[in-house]
């Protein structure tokens, strides 16, 4: 008998282990359909505002991974892209299949019925808020405003908390704010309404803060001293600070974080391979990419690296929804900082 239930339990191990392989890279298999479809079209086409770099390590993966499909890329700004997508719809060309850009794009894409839905099998891994409800977008990768600070410069206990303790005269000209963080302004009218988002960034701009363009380059001159605390994306900050840099961050909660959604096209040339590569980029296997590119995913299942980058703390999703007058939010954010 015991030797009939270490057989048992040897076999048992054995099945966990030959099919572990198999489950750890996706919540779900590819549909069958899907993969005879994508077989015959041959071809995907994805435009992306992620780093080029980046955008050919996820094809070359995809395509090793599925080598019957040929996969063409085309990276650029948001506004650069969303400006082609247009251009080629204006002349009939419908040369994309799958974009991955910034929260603002969507809108305008639906209201051109450029994009329609298609809701991945692998949104099940994913949180509802970072989900469309009718299927127009999920979020690939995150990026999330925090607060940082100079380690030499502040001391810990001493760094505000909360977003009224930044707005302590003591900080006055010694706060780095980026001259397009639109998506935080964004975000904040979404969660405490516009009366009071628009009065607290008056109350910030009161504070003489220092305007840069970028989160790379400020981040880079507050570890240098330039200013001691800094108003950015809490992964730039994080890179730097895991190279020993004299920098850290916490979020102001809840913090805002900006979604960069995937979208299908209405008139994709290649709409299984499309949706094939919807559900790669989403997948565990392709969301561990973007955790070793240091970037954020956004599958409950692949932490970031470190996991306190998208874990334990309160979160405002800055929804693409809320883009429904982006031209008045970005003359906005610029009149309060006085940026023109």
């Amino acid at each position: 008998m015991r030797h009939r239930f270490k057989l048992l339990f040897t076999l048992c191990s054995l099945l966990v282990v030959c099919y572990q392989p198999a489950i750890a890279w996706s919540q779900s298999a590819p549909d069958p359909k899907i993969i005879e479809g994508a077989k015959k079209e041959g071809e995907i086409i994805w435009y992306t505002t992620m780093t080029l770099d980046q955008s050919k390590m996820v094809v070359d993966r995809f395509q090793t991974k599925y080598p019957f499909i040929k996969p063409s890329l085309f990276r650029t700004g948001g506004g650069p892209l969303l400006n082609k997508i247009f251009t080629e719809a204006r002349g009939g060309l419908h040369a994309w299949d799958v974009t991955v850009g910034r929260g603002e794009m969507v809108l305008p894409l639906i209201e051109r019925k450029l994009i329609v839905p298609y809701r991945s099998p692998e949104t099940k891994m994913i949180d509802e808020d970072l989900v469309d409800n009718e299927g127009y977008w999920t979020a690939y990768y995150v990026n999330t405003y925090v607060l940082g600070w100079n380690t030499k410069l502040v001391k810990k206990e001493d760094v505000p908390k909360t977003y009224e303790a930044l707005l302590n005269p003591k900080w006055k000209g010694q706060i780095s704010v980026d001259t397009e963080a639109y998506g935080m302004l964004q975000g904040l009218i979404g969660l405490w309404g516009r009366e009071k988002a628009v009065a607290y960034f008056k109350r910030l701009a009161a504070l003489d803060p220092v305007p840069k363009r970028g989160n790379t380059e400020r981040v880079q001159l507050a570890v240098a001293g330039e200013y001691p605390l800094i108003l950015a994306y809490n992964q730039t900050i994080q890179r730097m600070a895991s190279r020993g840099a004299p920098i850290d961050w916490l979020p102001l909660e809840p913090a805002v974080v900006q979604v960069n959604p995937v979208m299908l096209a209405a008139k994709a040339p290649h709409p299984n391979s499309g949706r094939l590569f919807i559900d790669f980029i989403l997948s565990k296997e392709g969301q561990q990419m973007l955790s070793g590119f240091q970037r954020i995913p956004v599958r409950k299942d692949v932490d970031p690296d470190p996991p306190r980058l998208f874990r334990g703390y309160k979160r405002a999703i800055e929804s693409p929804e809320g883009y429904k007058d982006f031209d008045g939010t970005v003359k906005l954010y610029l009149d309060i900082f006085k940026l023109r």
